[in-house]
């Protein structure tokens, strides 16, 4: 967990003003000033925005959005078109985010790219290019990742990609990595205790993240925001801009960890099955990958990236089990 604590320290730095004593003060409530005093709520992040309400779209249905393709059987030589392309290039090319805590950041001290995700993708380059170290990191945003694929500009994604039938119409997925939750994030001594206190209250969320449709089915009266990024997120809800943030469980569980008084509350508001993006076509990269994630259920090396990870949400679930298709 060092990696995963030192970005504490640079969250400080973060280009927001204000937002390097949010983790040692609580701003005060407007409300409890006296009449004397003044209080200026902090300017929204650029590119934040408030979207309007209206119908959620009806989720599209194809059976089991996890079920991915086998991998190769074992003996057999791995090979194909995108699989020599990257062979013979001599790195794999992965599209993440590098300010998600525990799950895909850059360490202040170090410079590099750390986290669960990262580590997910480095066993994949150990087994397809030979070394773990052999990536090339780009950081997508959340509401790109889709196009980063269709583009060709990476080759994988492993950016918390929670696999749906709606994106399984443009982009394909590996089987499930790691079984999420979306959970409520919200200041200590805040009145939410679950998605029925949002009523009337302001959310914040990434753009491009399905948590949005689900919010808006589970409190339609909530006042969605949508952000760039979830530091802007996190940045809000200390300033109190936002009364809550909503999304995966392992990227608040990150937040928290930054800032001792941010809580979780609430049960689950639903699973986020994340899998590994592939370019739609490429099947002999998913097969591939579904042999390295089968391959790190099986000898450990999940348990272990849990363990350095993501301990903050308790003992480890164990790994989630692979559903095939054919």
């Amino acid at each position: 967990m060092i990696g995963g604590r030192l970005l504490a320290a640079a969250a400080v730095v973060v280009g927001v003003t204000g937002a390097a004593v949010a983790g040692c003060s609580t701003p005060p409530d407007p409300s409890t000033l006296p009449p004397s005093e003044a209080y200026s709520v902090a300017p929204l992040p650029d590119g934040v925005s408030v979207l309007t309400s209206g119908p959620v779209p009806t989720p599209a249905d194809c059976g089991d959005p996890t079920a991915s393709l086998r991998p190769f059987p074992p003996g057999a030589e791995p090979t194909g078109p995108t699989l020599d392309a990257i062979r013979a290039r001599g790195r794999l090319i992965v599209g993440l985010d590098t300010g998600s805590n525990l799950m895909s950041f850059r360490n202040p001290s170090t410079g590099g790219i750390e986290g669960f995700d990262v580590d997910i993708a480095r066993e994949i380059a150990r087994d397809l290019v030979g070394s773990p170290d052999r990536v090339e990191f780009r950081v997508v945003p959340a509401e790109d990742r889709e196009q980063a694929l269709q583009e060709s500009r990476v080759d994988i994604i492993a950016h918390t990609m929670s696999i749906t039938c709606e994106r399984r119409q443009h982009v394909d997925f590996s089987t499930e990595y790691y079984a999420a939750h979306q959970r409520i994030l919200v200041m200590a001594g805040s009145p939410i205790t679950g998605v029925g206190d949002l009523a009337g209250k302001r959310v914040c969320l990434t753009k491009g993240s399905r948590s949005i449709d689900r919010i808006r089915t589970l409190a339609p009266d909530a006042t969605v925001i949508a952000a760039p990024t979830w530091p802007d997120c996190m940045v809000m809800l200390q300033h109190r801009q936002v009364h809550a943030v909503s999304t995966d469980d392992t990227l608040l569980a990150g937040m928290t960890t930054q800032d001792p008084y941010l809580r979780m509350v609430g049960p689950s508001l639903g699973p986020e099955p994340y899998g590994i993006g592939i370019t739609k076509g490429n099947d002999d990269l998913v097969r591939f990958v579904n042999g390295t994630l089968e391959r790190i259920r099986e000898d450990g090396t999940w348990e272990t990236i849990y363990g350095r990870w993501l301990s903050e949400l308790g003992p480890s679930p164990g790994p989630p089990p692979a559903t095939y298709r054919d």
